[in-house]
């Protein structure tokens, strides 16, 4: 029997206009973590795609093999049937049905056509102890936290007979303690003998967790190594981008102008729990020409705060906002954008572009009346301005026509910065403007931050990566459920000192 669970040979894979995958190779062992790295755009999702059988054997050239036999998937239930199962980082599962519901939904147990929940939900249960969650079967999965969703998720690879696990960035939107427990599941899968290849940005996590690592660029294997201490974060930066990047947060120092917007004892009601503020008393200032940096663990109201602010999210809403010295009466987001502040989300995918429209749709799409006359669309100022910002943000893109569900993270995140600097914000908030985007793509975002800074623009960033908190910004602003715990100068800043306040050990001086 072969050493390796799985060989891909010499992959190629082609979109109209693009070479995704360029004779591609990866050998994965059994019963080891491996390790897929690269920038966004360099081939690993659709790899992946090829392996799991989203992309199905003749629109691909190379080989797989699995356990030694060559194998030819036309879909997603040959590469299961293979012992391949895939999770990706956007869940798949139904947020209405239980979890055991979720774990057999198109593979229940039946005799004469009627579903035995009985052997189901015994099942359930010993598939949820080996993932380590508590959780009863009949939970319904809207009630779980993003954490044990992806257990849920691992639960129903494992009830498939997976023994070749592929993990596309699991953490992504996981918080630190979330994300240590499913390195722990990981690990315990492989002593099992259950494969993984383990996609993520996070090098920290690839450096604790991986046997093997390969790097793709461009649609090409650069190289493999053993993770041992020979291959450092350093070396895997350059092998993913082809240079070397000496600082992985190119700080500048800006000289803050006077204040663009100010919140005064801002008080927010969670709209699901109309007695319970989201928002609590909160006051600060955001000035022009600075980066503010927001920390605070999940559910402490960062987003709530900033969503608020943008006439997006609360209600019971009290207290005031200033921009400009001017108090402004947001009730919408419309309201917002046309006092200059606008407000990249979280969830670029969800909310912040429509995947089916092409680039230059998406980058027009929040001022039309700047493209606008009474004859419609101006469709060539159109197309000059969405040329004009590809070129400036060095959007990766064969055409502005091309659909943004197409592109890759990193230049998806580019079209929605994009879009809003079309509207010249006063105010630009930036809520996780790096999430599951490579190294690379993070570098080029945060010089995009520097130049409006320098060109006067506020940004007020949320981040829950605080090495990025603290290599940006120029204050930051801690949270610690609803309330504003710290304000503190980036010179005095340190990650046990934002972790104290964000933990609600203190309120410390809020001086502006």
């Amino acid at each position: 029997m072969s050493e390796y669970i799985l060989e891909m040979k010499d992959i190629v894979k082609e979109f109209p206009g693009v070479k995704a995958l360029d004779n591609v190779n990866l050998r994965v062992r059994r019963g080891e973590i491996h390790a897929l790295v690269g920038e966004n755009g360099a081939g690993k999702s659709t790899l992946m795609k090829v392996l799991s059988g989203v992309y199905p054997f003749g629109s691909y050239n190379g080989s797989i093999i699995i356990n030694g036999e060559e194998r030819k998937f036309s879909n997603t239930k040959d590469s299961e049937g293979a012992g391949v199962g895939i999770i990706y980082q956007e869940l798949t599962l139904v947020k209405q049905m239980n979890i055991c519901e979720n774990i057999y939904l198109g593979s229940e147990f039946q005799k004469y056509g009627v579903i035995d929940w009985n052997k189901a939900m015994s099942e359930t249960k010993r598939l949820l102890q080996e993932v380590g969650l508590s959780s009863s079967p009949d939970t319904k999965v809207v009630n779980l936290g993003i954490g044990k969703q992806q257990l849920v998720e691992i639960a129903k690879a494992l009830a498939k007979n997976i023994r070749l696990l592929i993990l596309d960035e699991p953490t992504a939107a996981l918080n630190e303690t979330d994300s240590e427990n499913l390195l722990n599941i990981i690990k315990a899968l492989k002593n099992e003998g259950i494969s993984c290849i383990y996609i993520s940005h996070k090098l920290k996590e690839v450096k604790a967790i991986a046997d093997t690592i390969t790097i793709l660029r461009d649609g090409k294997t650069i190289d493999t190594y053993p993770n041992n201490s020979s291959i450092n974060e350093g070396k895997i930066i350059t092998g993913m981008v082809g240079r070397e990047l000496k600082q992985l947060f190119p700080r500048k120092e800006h000289i803050p102008g006077e204040v663009v917007l100010e919140a005064k004892n801002l008080v927010v009601y969670n709209p699901e729990l109309p007695d319970k503020r989201a928002i609590d008393n909160v006051s600060f200032v955001a000035k022009k020409g600075e980066i503010l940096g927001i920390a605070g663990l999940m559910g402490s109201g960062r987003t709530e705060l900033m969503m608020s602010i943008f006439g997006a999210y609360g209600v019971n809403k009290s207290g005031e906002i200033f921009i400009d010295s001017e108090r402004v009466n947001i009730k919408e987001p419309r309201d917002a954008i046309e006092k200059g502040l606008c407000y990249l989300s979280e969830d670029r995918k969800k909310t912040g572009l429509v995947l089916m429209m092409d680039i230059k749709e998406n980058i027009s799409l929040v001022n039309l009346n700047k493209i606008s006359n009474l004859m419609g669309i101006n469709e060539n100022e159109e197309i000059k301005i969405a040329n004009d910002y590809v070129e400036a943000l060095k959007i990766k893109t064969p055409s502005i026509e091309q659909k943004v569900k197409n592109l890759s993270g990193g230049n998806q995140q580019k079209v929605v910065i994009a879009k809003w600097l079309m509207a010249a914000p006063k105010v630009l908030i930036l809520d996780e403007p790096t999430r599951g985007i490579d190294v690379g793509a993070k570098f080029e975002i945060y010089n995009i931050m520097n130049k409006l800074v320098d060109e006067g623009v506020s940004i007020i960033m949320i981040s829950s990566e605080l090495p990025e908190i603290l290599g940006m910004s120029d204050r930051i602003l801690v949270m610690h459920e609803g309330k504003l715990t710290a304000e503190i100068n980036w010179r005095e800043a340190d990650q046990e000192k934002i972790m104290y306040y964000a933990t609600g050990q203190q309120t410390s001086s809020m001086a502006n």
